[in-house]
Formats: structure tokens, sequence, C-alpha cells
């Protein structure tokens, strides 16, 4: 009886380590946040008031900030760059979320958003500062773009002349540019002859929001 016992004992011991053994931990769920996702672009189309007003206005867009490239005087002044000393174009630099906006929808809005078939001019803004512009930051940037212009082609009667070049350096404007349409749309004139007309344009297209959505 006791060896029965016993050899009872032993199996019921051997059972329990083995259901131990295959009884695997549950995994905790990772509550981390994922990492934020984001990319730039740069772009000129002319004032660049104009353009940090329209790309303020598109949900994805993180921050735009206006600025100088395409020259070859490190650290321009606004001053200089109207003079055309620098050879740098007025510029908008955009981070935006690849998962919420696509590069594509930010190329159509650039299109929509001045005539990139005039050569150093927007308007009665003449000079080379003021001429349509992209600079891209990756091969990838650079052939969505050169499709992306080839496809815009046919909406415009003139050739499109919007230069497709590598950043090199993006020289950030002076303080009281930025933002500029949101703080100064009741005092300066140019905002509502020139810059709010066309965020009308490209609302009324449905390219837009009404209101910002970064400053």
């Amino acid at each position: 009886m006791k060896f029965t016992s016993l050899n009872l004992l032993l199996s019921l011991a051997l059972a329990l380590n083995v259901f131990a053994a295959e009884k695997k931990p549950m995994k905790t769920p990772d509550s981390s946040p994922s990492p934020a996702v984001s990319e730039r672009i740069t772009f000129g189309g002319g004032c660049f008031w104009c353009l940090e007003a329209v790309f303020q206005r598109l949900d994805g867009v993180k921050s735009v900030a206006s600025g100088y490239a395409g020259g070859s005087v490190p650290n321009p002044t606004y001053k200089q760059v109207c003079a055309g000393e620098t050879g740098h174009a007025e510029v908008v630099q955009i981070e935006f979320d690849p998962q919420r906006i696509t590069f594509g929808k930010l190329l159509e809005v650039f299109w929509a958003a001045h005539d990139p078939t005039t050569l150093n001019r927007q308007g009665r803004d003449v000079g080379t500062q003021y001429r349509s512009a992209i600079f891209y930051e990756n091969e990838a940037q650079k052939a969505a773009a050169e499709k992306s212009k080839a496809a815009a082609q046919p909406e415009f009667r003139d050739p499109i002349v919007t230069e497709i070049a590598a950043l090199k350096t993006f020289y950030k404007a002076e303080d009281y540019h930025q933002n500029y349409f949101n703080l100064n749309a009741g005092t300066n004139p140019y905002c509502s002859v020139v810059i709010r007309p066309k965020l009308q344009k490209l609302l009324q297209k449905g390219l837009i929001k009404s209101e910002p959505s970064t400053p």
C-alpha cells in the first residue's frame, strides 16, 4: 500500500512539473506610444507669406516655416534676398505626417496654389526669389515631384518651369515673417488683396480648410 501511494505521489508531482513547464507566461501589452513619424519638403512659389498660409490649412501638416533656399549666400537676410543678391528663393519648409497626408496631396495643393508657368514671377512679385521650386530631401521625393509635374502640365496652357532640385540648406526667415497672414491679415493690405483671395479659391476647390491646423 505504501509503495502504491508513493508511486501516486511521484506521478502527481511529475504531472504538475510538466504542466508548469508547458504553461506560457502572459505577455503584457506594450503601452508605450509609437514613435512620431514626419517628413519634410520645401516649396517655393512666390511670396512665402502666401504659401505659408496655404499649407497651414491642411490636416497632417505639423509645421510650416518661411525661409530661404537654393542660393549661395549663407544666412541671408530678407533685404539681401529681395535685392536678388543671394540666388535664394523665398520658400516654406513643411513638416508633415505621411500617415495623415500624402506627399502627393501636398504636391496637388502646391500646383494649385501658384502659377508654375511664370519664370521668376508670381503676379506683381518679380525676381528670382519668387521662382517656382521644389527642393526635395530624398530620391523618392524627387521622383514623385517629377511625376507630379508631368501629370499637372495638362492643367496649364504654358510649360511648367518649376525648378526641382535637392535641398542643400534651408535658412529660416526672420521672426516677423513667421505665421504672417494669421497675425497680419487685418493690417497689411497685401494679405487682403493677394493672400485672402488665394485662400478662398483653394477653399472653394476643397483643397484646404478655412482655419489653420498649425501655426
